[in-house]
């Protein structure tokens, strides 16, 4: 479940894991092989673009739409979509777009524009076979690639700090596939366990796998405090697969919680915000996100021309729907860009409050000061007491 308009490549990476988790068979079998290449950049898996002639652009826009018709979550959303590309088609509006790099681009930008869906996309990647059987997985060299490319990124953790107050802060760029990140996360919690309240951020999330964000999730409950906190329903399979807090997962963390949002935070980034808030578990700041809730799966269209076509739908067990086209809204507004400082502010100004020591208390008023400001500490490379 990962925001395609966030890059060009990114619903292929996430499509095979998120559905291999949700053991949803129908987008696990079009999509083996996909992993290694997915994990690479657009630019390593380019190869000689492929001219496009009138009748290659109408093939392709037939299966297309056959395949939004037969696939798509929204049914009428699907007709109304494939006969406009249909017609767009039929009336020249594709007739500069020569080769399938550049009719590929388009129809992602006309799929994401006419249904209002942001986990449409489409690129080129000669790689790609749609397969009919379950045993299709990647290989053993696949899987080390993709760990070892999950490794390079840092598990999509880029910062893990404590500021100042005690206050913990991690941010998450992405949710890679949980038997990759699982202990990574679980480490990164391991080292806010003595803080005073945690931090967040995923202004800068695009997305990724919906058993990660259970895992994830996980940590913020007490032990044998296991909650349902999404499903998944597809409509190729007509199935729904829940996901729930993973039991045996420790540390957990019982402090205040500020989770950061922006326009930017997409798919599961913003399944974990809505998570946090719908469980009552956390406090939202920033930005309403994306709205961005159909996980997708790819499809041939021919030509090398792959598709990712919303084939499923988010459903919060509390709300009974999700945040798809129209986000998640923050308790707290503000500035994605101001984000941190407000819920830096408001976590010591709780923390001033509630502190029964009054030495504490002081200390905490002068880094709330500071932070009020926008300031911060300076770091001292002397030996103290020294001139």
């Amino acid at each position: 479940m990962l925001l395609a308009a966030s890059a060009s490549h990114a619903f292929f990476r996430t499509i095979w894991y998120s559905n291999r988790e949700t053991g949803m068979s129908g987008c696990k079998r079009l999509v083996a092989g996909v992993v290694l290449g997915a994990l690479l950049s657009s630019s390593a898996l380019a190869a000689e673009d492929t001219v496009l002639s009138a009748s290659d652009r109408a093939v392709i826009v037939r299966t297309l739409a056959a395949k939004l018709n037969a696939n798509y979550i929204e049914p009428a959303v699907a007709d109304r979509v494939s006969r406009a590309i249909a017609r767009k088609n039929a009336e020249g509006g594709y007739g500069s777009t020569a080769s399938a790099q550049a009719f590929s681009e388009a129809l992602a930008k006309d799929l994401r524009d006419l249904s209002g869906d942001l986990h449409f996309g489409a690129r080129v990647d000669e790689r790609f076979r749609e397969r009919g059987t379950d045993a299709d997985v990647p290989s053993r060299a696949e899987m080390d690639e993709a760990r070892a490319q999950t490794l390079q990124g840092g598990y999509e953790i880029q910062k893990v700090e404590r500021l100042p107050g005690n206050v913990g802060y991690i941010e998450l760029r992405g949710f890679g596939a949980p038997e990759f990140v699982g202990p990574a996360y679980t480490a990164a919690m391991s080292l806010m366990m003595g803080t005073d309240a945690l931090i967040l951020d995923l202004r800068r999330n695009g997305g990724g796998f919906a058993a990660s964000v259970a895992y994830l999730m996980s940590h913020f409950f007490p032990p044998g405090d296991v909650r349902h906190l999404n499903d998944m329903y597809y409509r190729p399979e007509n199935a729904t697969t829940q996901f729930w807090t993973v039991r045996s997962v420790a540390p957990r963390y019982d402090k205040p919680v500020y989770v950061l949002t922006s326009a930017r935070t997409g798919s599961a980034g913003e399944e974990c915000a809505y998570d946090f808030q719908t469980q009552q578990r956390g406090t939202l700041v920033g930005e309403t996100t994306a709205g961005a809730a159909n996980p997708p799966c790819p499809f041939s269209v021919g030509h090398g021309i792959v598709v990712g076509i919303p084939a499923g739908r988010s459903i919060n067990p509390i709300t009974k729907t999700s945040w798809e086209g129209v986000g998640v809204k923050p308790d707290i507004a503000v500035p994605a860009a101001q984000a941190l400082q407000a819920a830096h502010v408001a976590i010591l100004r709780n923390l001033v409050s509630s502190a029964k020591d009054d030495k504490e208390r002081t200390k905490l008023q002068g880094v709330l000061a500071m932070v009020e400001k926008g300031e911060t500490e300076t770091p001292v490379y002397t030996l103290r007491g020294k001139r």
